[in-house]
């Protein structure tokens, strides 16, 4: 097969698996802030982070800010679907986690590392069958190897030495066949899919973005919580890390 031959589909996301980075300082807070509850009037905020805590409501897919006694914010937000997934063998149940956690971490422009959900999903939508890439690559039928090299997935044809690198925005597909790129691969790490902050509330879960604003309100993420991109960077500037957050 040719390298034209590799079949692309568009990638969508939701839960992150993506390795943060030590904790940030938690951000100072302002002495007010301009709230957009609808009706509420401009809400002073105290300057004791631990005095915050951010509140999320899984069935009525809203989020609030509530800092003392006052709310400072309330948003829609999106949520898992609640549905279970089988494929080849694997079980996978998509659910926003309940209880008290808290944020560890924050991230700018933060990447998605696509879970092995998302290449089984995409596997089965497509008819395909799903085998992750080996360290040393995988020989196809027409003798052509796919394998990773400086990071990057790539195509050597046989009996030619040349590497011809794949596209890191696009599923490698050959033989009716999609290979699950390795995780330290930029195949495995895809920008904008998160929008432009994120908050890590741990194993994998986050509060972040998305490129399609039209899903905010929905149960269609598989775990994590969607907000639209205001209310994000909302949070983003004054929810400090270690701030609780409360999902129930």
């Amino acid at each position: 097969m040719s390298f034209a031959g590799a079949l692309a589909f568009a990638l969508g996301g939701a839960l992150a698996a993506a390795a943060w980075p030590h904790a940030a300082a938690a951000q100072s807070w302002p002495s007010s802030v301009d709230t957009t509850v609808a009706g509420a009037e401009s809400t002073r905020v105290p300057h004791k982070p631990s005095d915050v805590r951010v509140v999320v409501s899984v069935k009525e897919r809203q989020l609030w800010v509530i800092a003392g006694r006052d709310t400072v914010r309330q948003a829609r937000v999106s949520v898992a679907s609640g549905r279970d997934f089988t494929y080849e063998g694997r079980k996978w149940r998509f659910a926003t986690p309940r209880g008290t956690l808290r944020v560890q971490g924050k991230r700018t422009d933060p990447k998605w590392l696509p879970p092995d959900w998302h290449y089984a999903e995409v596997a089965q939508t497509h008819g395909l069958k799903l085998r992750p890439l080996p360290k040393g690559g995988a020989r196809l039928r027409d003798g052509s190897r796919v394998l990773v090299r400086d990071s990057v997935a790539g195509l050597m044809r046989e009996g030619d030495t040349t590497f011809l690198a794949l596209p890191v925005d696009e599923h490698i597909v050959f033989d009716s066949t999609l290979f699950i790129p390795p995780i330290d691969s930029h195949n495995r790490h895809l920008v904008g899919e998160l929008g432009r902050y994120a908050l890590d509330l741990g194993n994998g879960y986050l509060l972040h973005g998305t490129p399609d604003q039209s899903t905010i309100g929905s149960d269609t993420t598989h775990g994590c919580i969607r907000l639209a991109d205001d209310d994000l960077e909302w949070l983003y500037r004054y929810i400090p890390v270690g701030a609780r957050v409360q999902v129930r």
